[in-house]
């Protein structure tokens, strides 16, 4: 979108030199340099404007830079939330695997896992005591 100072200002300009050529060539100086007075504040004017369409550009390019920096950053923040959903599925997958295999291991020798659970009360005990000392 072009500002309206460019637009105003520009033909300011081209009016203020009309107006100087049209003083040179009748012979008036108060023609001439109003007329050049005015090309300058039409000159001004169109810069001043170019500045403001510059600032409104680069605004509008650090506004679509953010937007698609938080749309990046919503898409790796799904992903993470994906990978660990994943994880925790796996995880409770193979904890429910684990625990039917003990079952079924507990089931298939009785003797030899309570031999196991005894053993091992045993060396937990052990490290108790040790600590304790």
């Amino acid at each position: 979108m072009v500002d309206t100072d460019r637009i105003t200002g520009a033909a300011r300009e081209l009016g203020g030199k009309i107006q100087g050529a049209v003083g040179d060539l009748t012979g008036s100086h108060r023609d001439s340099a109003e007329g050049r007075f005015r090309e300058a504040q039409g000159a001004a004017e169109n810069a001043y404007g170019q500045a403001k369409d510059g600032v409104r550009q680069a605004a509008d390019r650090a506004q679509d830079y953010a937007q698609d920096f938080a749309h990046d950053a919503r898409g790796y923040a799904d992903e993470a939330r994906d990978y660990a959903e994943d994880a925790y599925e796996r995880g409770s997958q193979a904890l429910r695997r684990g625990t039917r295999q003990v079952g079924h291991q507990v089931a298939e020798y009785p003797v030899a896992s309570l031999v196991i659970a005894g053993l091992v009360g045993f060396g937990l005990g052990l490290l108790v005591s040790a600590n304790r000392d």
